[in-house]
């Protein structure tokens, strides 16, 4: 399946959360590049484009793509930063920011998450 148009109504859909919610800045070209490549449906497989959290088990969710391109905005990582990551969830974050910085550690504290 091409999910190549749901990801672009994704990123139009960041884009103007981005304006109206966050003080009119834009999301980090960097931010934007990796939700484009990181295939999201690989981590969620029920309604992954949608800009809304979805449950991943165990009473948790993975964040809806704004919350997650804003999260990774707001840290202005360089490609020289190494970030942990506390809970690491469907691992969908650690993947996004793997595309911006040198390395990433990710800790999950649930074992039936860490095991799935």
């Amino acid at each position: 399946m091409d999910h190549r148009p749901q990801i672009e109504k994704m990123i139009k859909t960041i884009n103007a959360h981005a304006i109206s919610y966050a003080g009119g800045k834009e999301i980090d070209y960097r931010v934007i590049k990796a939700m484009r490549i990181i295939p999201r449906h690989n981590f969620v497989p029920h309604y992954p484009y949608q800009d809304r959290p979805v449950p991943i088990g165990h009473q948790q969710t993975i964040s809806q793509p704004f919350i997650v391109a804003y999260m990774t905005d707001m840290l202005d990582i360089s490609p020289l930063h190494t970030v942990l990551e506390i809970g690491t969830g469907s691992g969908y974050q650690a993947a996004i920011l793997s595309n911006i910085c040198r390395r990433v550690f990710t800790i999950e504290r649930i074992d039936e998450l860490l095991k799935s």
